[in-house]
């Protein structure tokens, strides 16, 4: 059998730990769009504190939490991170933003016009720019820099580490227009995503030779063209600080300096009571804390159910509603011990506020058909048919007070330009036709030979509801726990809402050859993927409900990702994408059908689900090409109604944004599927 492998730092972007689970990241891309004022799908607003500039205070430092200061200042490098993207967000040109609905729109502060001047026989997109438009050392912005980083990226210059070439190989020049003000790109093949080009974009000093690009970005970027510059640095102290930048044409920056400081999650809410940061992204159980802080005791105990308030202890697998009564708090509560009122008293709590929004990001069931029982399509597609999404989005969203429905599409959320629910090429959760499925491929339920006993050293896997995943089951193939007896189980007689965690309902397990049906399910074992461990074990139960039984291997999450996602060391395992505004480039990496290298080995580029067919490489391709807005967008829900049907991949819901803020700060907060105006962050007046 051939090896597998991701591709090599021409592609690999590593995965990032988040407060609530792991989002693995795409490259920040921002660009323009048409179409009508509807948002499609449900849409969760922003939540920023808006008010106009005349009401923000003309002074201050913001200080934002952030997992680690910038590891480059070169977002387009593999290890590019969270950080790096907001720097270049606050000081580099962005020529299009997205808006509250995530729509594209042009940025008037670099871009008089932009637009595609010719189809045929080429592409020809002409680019007006600002002629105020300038970097921070008076050096007007032109053709000139656009065309080093074209010819940095297109990936035909082996001096030069990038990450990735999507778009910029397909320009066959950059040049000069009608005057400086004025840039023309030609492309070779047209392309639909030539919007999110160019941003951010780097002066020439950056782009112009290899050595610059690999390792002085790394280090420095000092040239800005953006409200804010980039200032000094401190890594004794965990800072980095943003300066106004005084040759900015546009609004000037409310803020005097914003500061991002590393901060690890377990530490955010003391951080924030302490006034050591302003803003920073929170856990579910510490929003829980600062909600209450700021709700009187009484009203407190009567708004059972408020949204904003996380699940009770009866929402978790396998607690009793009385138990949850009786300790009056959440799994998260639990989980978070950091975060307790202890290290952050309660007078400062007051002082904060939790905004929340809906990211532009999922978290996924991610099934490995590379080999094993997940490498029959039948099989995973009962696994989809046995995962009751609504349940888990109501679960994990609904607490919240966030709109709880589950995700439709892979390649776009709800609310974004195109969305389209095509999950009805999968079905919705059916235990009998999951059931039917696993017997038409071979696992019967119920038939198999006595259970072999694990070799010592091997890790015991836990079956939902705290049993030993090797020993549930007599030697006939029956469960001596099941109060069904032999039968098919739980929803055995039609369709029906599965076991969704709050009881055990456990089928017969399943049986091919002799060999029960277990699935290796991959979860991360830190503190802050608890919320990520709770949606595992509800998915668990209710695979038990068909017979499915599941050995549930908790790993560090340093080595989460590199270890077991990319390497395909899973069968089942969750974690999260992030949706552009641009799915023909950004999620055709996800989804591509893995090829085989020279050396033997397969190139899987992001596609760590190992599932992928020659239809949806053609459907992106073809989408990749199509300029008409309207045929690209169906060409993309026809290429995400073929993911569904391969069932390597199962969105389960849209990822919460939960953000802690000092009540003084405006126009931040949760963004939803908006990009930050940096420059009218600030304090109210």
């Amino acid at each position: 059998m051939s090896s597998q492998r991701t591709p090599s730092r021409t592609r690999l972007r590593s995965a990032v730990l988040l407060a609530a689970g792991l989002l693995l990241p795409l490259p920040l891309l921002t660009g323009c769009g048409g179409g009508d004022d509807e948002a499609d799908g449900p849409v969760a607003p922003q939540d920023i504190a808006a008010v106009p500039r005349s009401k923000v205070a003309d002074k201050g430092t913001l200080t934002w939490a952030v997992n680690a200061l910038p590891a480059t200042y070169n977002t387009f490098q593999a290890d590019a991170d969270q950080a790096s993207q907001r720097v270049a967000g606050a000081v580099l040109p962005a020529l299009f933003t997205l808006d509250g609905r995530g729509r594209p729109q042009r940025n008037p502060d670099y871009l008089a016009s932009a637009s595609v001047t010719q189809r045929a026989p080429r592409q020809v997109v002409v680019y007006k720019l600002n002629p105020k438009a300038v970097w921070s050392n008076g050096t007007a912005i032109t053709s000139a820099d656009f065309e080093a980083q074209w010819k940095a990226l297109r990936g035909k210059d082996s001096a030069y580490w990038t990450a990735r070439n999507a778009g910029y190989d397909r320009i066959d020049r950059v040049e000069r227009g009608a005057n400086a003000q004025e840039v023309k790109v030609t492309f070779a093949k047209n392309y639909t995503d030539w919007a999110a080009l160019f941003t951010p974009l780097y002066p020439r000093s950056v782009m112009g030779s290899g050595s610059a690009f690999n390792d002085s970005a790394r280090k420095e970027l000092k040239l800005a063209a953006g409200p804010f510059a980039v200032g000094a640095r401190d890594a004794k102290q965990g800072t980095l600080t943003l300066v106004r930048n005084p040759r900015w044409w546009g609004n000037r920056a409310k803020l005097d300096r914003l500061v991002l400081r590393a901060v690890p999650p377990e530490q955010r809410v003391a951080a924030l009571a302490s006034g050591k940061v302003d803003i920073a992204e929170i856990t579910p159980g510490a929003a829980e804390r600062i909600t209450k802080a700021n709700t009187p005791s009484k009203k407190d105990r009567s708004d059972k159910g408020r949204p904003g308030i996380i699940a009770p202890a009866s929402a978790s697998p396998g607690a009793s509603p009385g138990a949850a009564r009786a300790e009056g708090r959440s799994d998260q509560s639990r989980v978070d011990g950091a975060n307790k009122p202890a290290a952050a008293d309660v007078t400062a709590l007051r002082g904060l506020v939790v905004r929340r929004s809906l990211e532009p990001a999922y978290t996924q069931l991610a099934l490995n058909g590379a080999s094993g029982p997940l490498a029959d399509e039948r099989v995973r597609r009962a696994i989809a048919r046995a995962v009751d999404r609504k349940a888990i989005a109501e679960y994990v969203l609904a607490p919240l007070g966030l709109p709880a429905e589950p995700l439709g599409s892979h390649v776009l959320v709800a609310g974004q330009q195109g969305y389209e629910d095509t999950s009805s090429a999968i079905g919705s959760v059916d235990p009998k036709a999951a059931q039917a499925l696993l017997a038409d491929a071979g696992w019967k339920a119920g038939h198999g030979a006595a259970p072999q006993k694990k070799a010592a050293g091997i890790t015991s896997g836990v079956r939902a509801g705290g049993r030993p995943a090797d020993d549930d089951d007599d030697p006939d193939g029956t469960d001596p726990d099941d109060p069904d007896g032999p039968g098919e189980g739980p929803g055995a007689d039609g369709k029906g809402t599965l076991d969704t965690g709050d009881k055990a309902g456990a089928s017969p397990a399943r049986y091919k050859d002799g060999k029960k049906l277990t699935l290796r399910f991959v979860l991360p074992k830190g503190a802050g993927a608890e919320p990520l461990r709770a949606v595992g074990e509800r998915i668990a139960r209710q695979l038990d409900a068909i017979g499915v039984r599941t050995e549930v291997i908790k790993v560090d999450d340093a080595s989460f990702f590199k270890d077991h996602i990319a390497s395909g060391d899973f069968d089942l395992a969750l974690y999260g994408w992030p949706t552009g505004a641009f799915p023909a480039t950004d999620a055709r990496p996800i989804f591509a059908k893995p090829q085989p290298a020279p050396d033997g080995s397969l190139i899987v580029e992001q596609n760590y689900t190992r599932v992928g067919t020659d239809q949806i490489d053609r459907l992106f391709d073809q989408a990749s090409t199509e300029l008409d807005a309207d045929a690209a967008h169906d060409l993309m829900a026809r290429a995400d109604a073929r993911i569904w049907a391969a069932a390597g991949s199962i969105p389960l819901y849209q990822r919460p944004e939960l953000v802690g803020t000092r009540k003084t700060v405006v126009n931040a907060g949760a963004f939803g599927l908006a990009a930050p105006r940096y420059q009218d962050i600030g304090y109210r007046r």
